[in-house]
């Protein structure tokens, strides 16, 4: 193979993918995440919007999913679940029944207490400073708001 031809296909040599890693990194931090959260009854995603909830109250089921960056589809049966659990009640308002609202119930909210363990037990899976671990963290939203912009 030329020299040419080899760096014709250099785009696209997953070596050289920033995609690749950040899909890597983002897959075992949520592996991380599991044992923690088992001793919750919740999934990562669960724990992601049990985490929007316990921070900003009940919200329309888009407001919701536009914080955690899921679409209807995905977070429609997600929902489902967590009512089910018992930890969030789903409602339609007189005023409009296209709308759906989300509340934390009791259980939802007595969560919260047990789930601020879970940072703690999740100190050091990354193998970066404090420093580094900000860094990264800027970063990140920075591509987040220039992706959604």
């Amino acid at each position: 193979m030329d020299s040419a031809t080899h760096n014709k296909y250099d785009c696209i040599r997953l070596a050289n993918q920033l995609c690749f890693p950040l899909y890597a990194c983002a897959k075992e931090v949520v592996r991380q995440y599991r044992k923690p959260l088992e001793k919750l009854g919740l999934t990562y995603t669960q724990y992601v919007v049990m985490m929007v909830l316990w921070e900003f109250g009940g919200m329309t089921e888009g407001e919701l999913g536009r914080k955690v960056h899921l679409d209807s589809g995905t977070l429609a049966p997600l929902l489902k679940r967590m009512e089910k659990q018992g930890y969030i009640t789903r409602t339609r308002p007189e005023t409009n029944e296209r709308k759906l609202f989300i509340e934390l119930t009791a259980a939802g909210n007595g969560l919260k207490d047990k789930a601020v363990q879970v940072p703690c037990e999740m100190e050091g899976c990354l193998q970066l400073s404090p420093e580094e671990l900000l860094q990264l963290k800027a970063l990140l939203d920075k591509a987040i708001l220039g992706m959604e912009g």
